[in-house]
């Protein structure tokens, strides 16, 4: 795996994609994404930021999905579970 690092990527450029004006070829299908589950944590997200490319705005099949993040301690899980249950 070629080394990679945070720092290089633009996480402020890559939140501003419009997934409505975005050119769909070029999102990454999450459901081709390989990551090795055996990793630590943070090596495991460092290779899917590495093969998603846009952590905001990828593919579901021939969906195209925006992601946004709040900055309070909600971790994602809890925010799915709690989703779930009001379903």
């Amino acid at each position: 795996m070629e080394d990679f690092a945070f720092t290089k990527v633009d996480f402020e450029a890559l939140k501003q994609v419009d997934v409505r004006t975005v050119d769909r070829d070029t999102l990454v299908d999450i459901g081709t994404l390989k990551i090795d589950g055996n990793l630590p944590r943070e090596e495991r997200l460092k290779e899917f930021v590495r093969q998603v490319k846009n952590p905001y705005c990828f593919k579901v099949g021939k969906i195209a999905v925006s992601v946004s993040f709040s900055d309070d301690e909600v971790s994602f899980e809890q925010r799915m579970e709690h989703y779930l249950q009001t379903l």
